[in-house]
C-alpha cells in the first residue's frame, strides 16, 4: 500500500506541478533541523580555533612575516629593473645625438680615496677605450679615462679637483675653463674676466679645444656669478649636468674611424692661452 502511494506521488511530481507548494513548505520547515544537525561541527570548529596554542600562532605569524619580506624584496627588484631600463633608454636616446661611435659601459666600482673622484667601468682596451676617452651619461659629460686596462678602465670625473676642461657658453660662445672643486655638485670657471657676458642659467658645452673632449656636449649650468670690482676675474659657480654619483650606466665616446678616443698629441695653441696653468690631466 505504501509503495503504491509512493509510486503515485513520484509520478505526480514528475508529470505535474501539484506538489511544488508542498515541497517548498516542507523545505522551509526542514531548514532548522539541518542547522541543528550541523551545530556540533560548527561548535567543534569554533572550539578548535579558540584552543590553538600560542606556539602555532607565533609560527604562523613568523611565516607570514617571511612571505611579506619576500614580496617586498621582489618589489624592490622590480623597481631596480624598471629604473635600469629607464636609464638605458635615456642613454640610447642620448647616443642617437652623438656623431661618434658610443659604447655602453657599467660603473662597477668607486675609488675609496675621498680626495679623488674616480670610478671604474667594465670596458677597457679590448673594447676600444684608450686614455682620454670621453665618458658621459644621458645628461652630460662625466669625465675621461685616465687608465685603460684590458677589460676595465678608471675614469676621472670632471668634478675632481685635478681636472679642467675647456667649455663655451651656448648662448654667446664665450669660452672659459671649467675646473673641478672636489665637490660632486659644483664646478668653477677659471680666469673669466669680470666683463664677460655670462649669467645665471647659462648652459656650458664642451668647446672641443685641444681634442681631449668632443665639442658640443653639455657640461653644466651656471648657478651663480659674483663680480668684485676690485678683482680682475669673476667668481662663477657651475652645477654639472652629468649625474656624477648616480649614473650606473655610462657612454664611452669612441672615434668612429679609428676606433680610439679622439685625443690629439698636443693642445691647440689657442687652448694653451686659455688654460694657462690649469691642472688638466696629462696624456
Amino acid at each position: 500500500m505504501l509503495g503504491a502511494v509512493a509510486t503515485a506521488l513520484i509520478l505526480i511530481n514528475i508529470y505535474t506541478d501539484w506538489l511544488d507548494p508542498v515541497r517548498e513548505r516542507l523545505s522551509s520547515l526542514s531548514a532548522p533541523f539541518y542547522w541543528l544537525t550541523d551545530t556540533p561541527s560548527r561548535v567543534g570548529g569554533w572550539a578548535g580555533e579558540q584552543l590553538r596554542t600560542r606556539d602555532e600562532l607565533l609560527e604562523e605569524n613568523s611565516r607570514l612575516q617571511h612571505q611579506v619580506m619576500l614580496l617586498e624584496q621582489q618589489t624592490q627588484l622590480l623597481a631596480a629593473v624598471r629604473a635600469e631600463n629607464t636609464q638605458l633608454k635615456e642613454l640610447m636616446n642620448s647616443a642617437e645625438s652623438v656623431d661618434q661611435r658610443v659604447l655602453v659601459a657599467q660603473v662597477i666600482g668607486v675609488s675609496p680615496d675621498p680626495l679623488e673622484h674616480v670610478v671604474i667601468i667594465d670596458k677597457g682596451r679590448s673594447d676600444g677605450l684608450r686614455q682620454g676617452t670621453a665618458i658621459m651619461d644621458a645628461s652630460g659629460l662625466l669625465g675621461q679615462v685616465i687608465e685603460a686596462g684590458n677589460i676595465s678602465s678608471r675614469v676621472l670625473l670632471i668634478t675632481d679637483a685635478n681636472h679642467a676642461l675647456p667649455v663655451q657658453v651656448l648662448r654667446n660662445s664665450v669660452r672659459a675653463v671649467a675646473e673641478g672643486t672636489g665637490d660632486l655638485y659644483r664646478l668653477k670657471l677659471r680666469h673669466l674676466a669680470n666683463t664677460s657676458d655670462i649669467r645665471e642659467g647659462d648652459l656650458l658645452l664642451s668647446s672641443g679645444l685641444g681634442g681631449r673632449f668632443p665639442a658640443g656636449y653639455p657640461v653644466g649650468e651656471v648657478t651663480a656669478v659674483k663680480r668684485d670690482p676690485g678683482r680682475a676675474f669673476a667668481d662663477v659657480d657651475v652645477q654639472p649636468r652629468g649625474r656624477m654619483n648616480r649614473s650606473r650606466f655610462v657612454l664611452a665616446v669612441i672615434d668612429q674611424e679609428s676606433g680610439e678616443s679622439g685625443l690629439e698629441p698636443g693642445f691647440d695653441a689657442e687652448l694653451d692661452e686659455v688654460l694657462d696653468s690649469a691642472p688638466a690631466p696629462q696624456d
